[in-house]
């Protein structure tokens, strides 16, 4: 059987547990922990006896697992990023530390347009399946069409629980690699500025942004807006506004209160609903946001925002009319009021058909619990491990750079580069984090909702 487990959200890095992959719990794991008295191995899968078992094994424990499991074997994995094709060539390198003649192929997929649980529900069907695992996003699909259905099990390695104050049968929820963020910038070739969340659905604004339908987390955001936390900050930001702002906004608050009384919201939902009416009727569809990125930092896009991966700057190449100098995070800016982004976690699971389930568990276990296995992302800003003390060794090695060189050999400072870490994030910068059992929970009602919005502004 499958145990469905609560959300644990909040809590900082340096708390006990880790929240959408950078200091706090996630939703529902679907393998029994060691430990737990949930199920009798009996009423486990083969491979969640195996997770079972290696939740109470070191990383090094697993590593001889795995050598003795996959040496000349090939693995498959697949994940919404395509840095697992990066990280396990170190894995194996690690495994030849250990045993030097170990050899394993290995070949990693990335589908796009949300194409992945359509991908790893077939291979579900077989009796062993082709992926051992995977590194996905999207906590609302995660939770019903993969936990739920029993296809992805949630297994937790001893040393990060133990990093997070806590052990493996003791945690519940998924395993984050780590939390994202998508972040408001803007160009700062103008005069203009946006100091307030509700600048952004003001009149005339038409933020950059992956469509919601494109890239499903970006609709989760707007259902974590209506949570009653969420909406507050929503409601505080409104409330730091001019007469003049106030005035234009209040009408469609007005309106959206009987919306939010008939969607069960709290009372402050309808500040919520109408930054989403007004954001989803308003922002400029974009397909990646690698473009838009591209279209940002270009002088010539004067007075244009978006909301979009912040990590996507490190890649900007400086030119005569390019530059990360040309934009501004919009709350590192002194007087910034509201929300500044969103963040949501690429979350770990072994496939319960795993061809190569005691491999998958020492990668993963590599990826959590190791700098070099959590390398392949933790070059970048906008990406926080959900262990504490690999996340503290990232941000040593990696963060807060931002220096740079100019043609004439001067050094350049480039602020928009100088992440604030993740608990400034998840505090000061009012990250709106998704929590995929609320997420679940409004999908239909919000979601249905959102939906129609949506095919108005279409139509």
């Amino acid at each position: 059987m499958k145990r469905a487990l609560s959300l644990l959200l909040a809590a900082s890095l340096s708390l006990s547990l880790v929240a959408c992959g950078g200091g706090g719990g996630s939703a529902s794991g679907s393998a029994a922990p060691e430990g737990s008295g949930s199920a009798s191995n009996e009423s486990l899968t083969p491979t969640q006896q195996i997770i079972q078992e290696a939740q109470g094994m070191t990383l090094e424990e697993l590593a001889k697992k795995a050598i003795e499991e996959s040496n000349g074997k090939t693995f498959y994995g697949v994940g919404n990023s395509s840095r697992g094709k990066s990280a396990l060539p170190l894995f194996i390198e690690y495994l030849k530390t250990i045993d030097s003649s170990y050899n394993m192929e290995f070949e990693w997929q990335q589908p796009k347009n949300n194409k992945i649980f359509d991908q790893l529900t077939a291979d579900s069907l077989k009796d062993t399946g082709t992926f051992a695992m995977t590194l996905i996003q999207d906590g609302n699909q995660i939770e019903s069409k993969m936990v739920q259905t029993g296809i992805l099990d949630t297994f937790i390695p001893k040393e990060w629980a133990e990093a997070n104050g806590t052990t493996a049968g003791e945690y519940e929820g998924y395993l984050p690699l780590q939390t994202l963020n998508k972040v408001f910038m803007y160009n700062n070739t103008g005069d203009k500025t946006y100091d307030n969340c509700w600048d952004f659905v003001a009149e005339g604004e038409h933020g950059l942004f992956m469509d919601i339908d494109s890239e499903i987390v970006g609709k989760n955001f707007l259902y974590m807006l209506t949570r009653d936390d969420y909406s507050a900050w929503l409601k505080e930001a409104f409330e730091a506004l001019s007469a003049e702002e106030q005035a234009y906004f209040q009408p469609t608050i007005d309106a959206m209160a009987s919306e939010a009384e008939s969607l069960g919201l709290g009372e402050n939902g309808k500040y919520a609903l109408a930054w989403i009416k007004l954001w989803v009727g308003g922002y400029n569809a974009q397909t990646d946001d690698g473009p838009i990125c591209n279209t940002l930092v270009d002088q010539s896009a004067t007075d244009q925002f978006g909301l979009l991966v912040y990590s996507k700057l490190r890649s900007v190449e400086e030119s005569a009319s390019i530059s990360k100098n040309n934009i501004n995070i919009a709350a590192y800016q002194d007087g910034y009021t509201g929300i500044g982004g969103f963040g949501y976690c690429h979350y770990l699971f072994v496939t319960d058909n795993s061809p190569l389930p005691w491999t998958a568990c020492a990668f993963i276990a590599y990826m959590t619990c190791t700098a070099d296995g959590f390398s392949a992302w933790g070059k970048d800003i906008g990406g926080y491990s959900s262990n504490p003390a690999v996340a503290a060794e990232n941000e040593e090695v990696f963060h807060h750079k931002t220096g740079g060189m100019a043609e004439d050999g001067t050094t350049v400072e480039f602020a928009a580069l100088n992440d604030a870490g993740y608990d400034w994030w998840t505090t000061d910068g009012k990250l709106v984090l998704e929590d995929p059992e609320y997420c679940a929970s409004v999908a239909f009602t919000v979601g249905s909702w959102i939906e129609m919005l949506d095919k108005y502004t279409a139509s």
